[in-house]
């Protein structure tokens, strides 16, 4: 079995097309997927759609980029973490593409967020985005390595990726793994060590190949899995068990949720 620890089914471009995408992942024995909050505002839409399939995750947060929604508290994020289908929180952190000005506001949210995923024990989905340097930092100051969690879609070096795993952090790849100029990439999914690596598809952004450039879905994690164990030399079934329980083993609440 298969988990993609990250995709958002509840966009427009995946939700208008679901039978199709879960009939995929049923095919490509993807048994679970993890539906990521950006916001509060869609949120009761994402417990919507996980309540109804069985195979379906739900973390609570609000992504970086977010400017036009209400901020969350720490106790908000709490309370809406007890759902017993909420195994994370988050997408957090940092993003300096887009908020080239490094805001304030966007370091304190990343603040609560960590504060949050403390208080309610359940790990981090960090997303980091040319602001390596404060989220390292951030991670350090608020302890966050005593919860865990996700350094989602990664794409820096072997040394960021060091110091993730230092803190405790899991490496989680995308399909930018299987593009052919991803070569720092491809570096990290031969050196991070095979107990902490986990895949993902960020659905419906950056299909692999043989899909790049066309709308993404969970069922194409098996593309990503499948690059990864030729990079590394091991059979797909070797990395498919090992990213599998190193998911459920971060997320011990996921197979409760999933029974859900």
């Amino acid at each position: 079995m298969l988990v993609d620890s990250h995709c958002h089914l509840d966009f427009p471009d995946l939700a208008e097309n679901l039978p199709h995408l879960l009939d995929l992942m049923h095919k490509n024995d993807v048994g679970c997927a993890v539906c990521i909050g950006v916001n509060l505002e869609d949120f009761p839409r994402i417990l919507s759609l996980v309540e109804a399939h069985p195979h379906l995750l739900a973390s609570v947060g609000v992504h970086p980029e977010v400017t036009d929604g209400r901020e969350p508290t720490v106790d908000e994020l709490v309370n809406l973490a007890r759902h017993p289908k909420v195994i994370a929180i988050g997408e957090t952190g940092l993003d300096y593409y887009w908020h080239k000005d490094a805001p304030e506001w966007q370091r304190e949210r990343f603040r609560n967020h960590i504060r949050a995923a403390l208080e309610s024990g359940k790990p981090l989905v960090i997303h980091n985005r040319e602001a390596t340097a404060d989220t390292l930092r951030l991670m350090s100051e608020e302890g966050a390595g005593q919860v865990g969690g996700i350094m989602h879609c990664f794409t820096e070096t072997w040394e960021v990726a060091e110091a993730a795993l230092t803190m405790g952090f899991h490496i989680s790849l995308s399909g930018i793994v299987t593009f052919k100029k991803a070569l720092i990439v491809k570096e990290v999914a031969c050196r991070v060590p095979l107990e902490r690596l986990l895949i993902e598809t960020d659905a419906p952004y950056l299909a692999p190949m043989p899909y790049r450039g066309k709308i993404n879905q969970p069922g194409y994690v098996r593309h990503v899995a499948e690059e990864i164990a030729r990079l590394r030399g091991i059979s797909f079934e070797e990395l498919a068990t090992a990213t599998t329980d190193n998911f459920f083993r971060l997320f011990p609440q996921a197979r409760t949720g999933l029974t859900q």
